[in-house]
C-alpha cells in the first residue's frame, strides 16, 4: 500500500444548512466507502489509482459518490444524488476524483448529509503548500508514554529518523532491517528513531505494531507532512534521513531502505571518529608511564 501524507485544501463555502436548503459547495468528488480508508484525509489525499479502482467496484454495488468537504471542523461527506444536473451515467463516478463547484439542494437523513445536485462545474485543484526543506533537524514530538521528546537532545550522537505508519505496509517491511542496524550501530553512537504519523489516540495500536515486528527503538507519535517535507522526505511514506553529530541532515531516502547502502553511509560518517578514538587510544599508550616492574 503506498500512502502519501501530502495535504490538499479544499475550499469550503461557510453556511449554516438547513433541511431542503439552497446550498452551494466547493470540494473533491469521492467514493462515500473508500474516503474511510485513510485515518486523516489532511495527510493521505484522496485520488490514487487504488481509489479510483475501489470508487469503480462500489459505484457497481450501488455505493454512492459524495463531495468531501473541508469545513472548520474537519472533512465533511455530502452524498451526491441526481438532480437537474445530468450526470454520464446513473452517479457521478465520471466526476471522481475532480474538484467542483456544486448547487444544489441539501436535506438530512439520520446522520448523512445528501445534496440533489442542479449545477455542477469543475474547478482548479488546491494547490498544496509549500514547504521548506531545511538541512537542520528540527522534530518534536511525543512518545508512546505521552513524554516530549525533541531531535535536539540526540546532538552528540548520530540518528536515523524513520518516518512511517502502522498502516503503511513498505513501512513494516523495512523494520527488521532498521532493529538489526540500531542493534549493530548503537555501540558506535547511533540511535533509529521511529517517527510515525499515527496519532495519540492510536497509541494501542502502535504499541501491538512494535511487539509485532520486534522494534528495538524509540517511537515517537503524530508526525506530520510538514515534518516530512521539512526533513526533504516528500509526503510519501516511508521516508528515513540521518542526521550528524552537529543535528544536520547528511542522507535522505525515500521509500523503503537499502540497508546496505544505510550501513555504508553510516560507516563514512563514523569513520572519522573511530580513526580519532584509536589514534587517542595509540597515544595514551606511548605517553603510560612505564611500570618498575617491567624491566627495560
Amino acid at each position: 500500500m503506498l500512502t502519501a501524507i501530502g495535504v490538499f485544501l479544499l475550499m469550503p463555502l461557510g453556511f449554516s444548512a438547513q433541511q431542503n436548503e439552497r446550498v452551494k459547495l466547493i470540494g473533491q468528488v469521492v467514493c462515500s466507502i473508500c474516503w474511510f480508508e485513510a485515518s486523516d484525509r489532511k495527510k493521505t489525499p484522496y485520488g490514487d489509482a487504488a481509489d479510483i479502482q475501489c470508487a469503480i467496484e462500489c459505484a457497481d454495488e450501488g455505493i454512492p459518490q459524495a463531495l468531501a468537504v473541508e469545513e472548520p471542523g474537519g472533512f465533511r461527506l455530502y452524498i451526491l444524488e441526481r438532480g437537474k444536473f445530468e450526470t454520464k451515467g446513473n452517479d457521478f463516478l465520471s466526476h471522481v476524483p475532480a474538484f467542483v463547484e456544486i448547487e444544489g439542494t441539501l436535506r438530512a437523513e439520520k446522520d448523512k448529509q445528501i445534496v440533489r445536485v442542479d449545477s455542477l462545474r469543475g474547478v482548479e485543484r488546491p494547490a498544496a503548500p509549500v514547504r521548506s526543506v531545511s538541512d537542520n533537524a528540527v522534530l518534536s514530538l511525543k512518545d508512546l508514554a505521552g513524554t516530549a521528546q525533541d531531535i535536539s537532545s540526540f546532538r552528540g550522537r548520530v540518528a536515523v529518523v524513520n518516518f512511517w505508519a502502522t498502516w503503511c505496509e513498505p513501512c513494516r517491511s523495512e523494520m527488521p532491517d532498521l532493529a538489526s542496524i540500531q542493534n549493530d550501530y548503537a555501540p558506535l553512537g547511533v540511535q533509529v528513531i521511529g517517527a510515525s504519523a499515527d496519532t495519540a489516540a492510536d497509541t494501542a495500536k502502535v504499541l501491538s505494531f512494535v511487539r509485532e515486528v520486534g522494534i528495538n527503538f524509540p517511537v515517537w507519535l503524530g508526525a506530520t507532512t510538514e515534518d516530512t517535507e521539512r526533513f526533504g522526505v516528500g509526503s510519501v511514506l516511508p521516508g528515513t534521513v540521518i542526521v550528524d553529530r552537529e543535528g544536520k541532515i547528511v542522507w535522505r531516502h525515500i521509500g523503503v531502505i537499502d540497508p546496505k547502502e544505510m550501513r555504508q553511509v553510516l560507516d563514512r560518517l563514523l569513520l572519522p571518529a573511530v580513526e580519532e578514538s584509536e589514534r587517542n587510544a595509540k597515544l595514551g599508550e606511548q605517553k603510560r608511564p612505564r611500570s618498575s616492574l617491567v624491566p627495560a
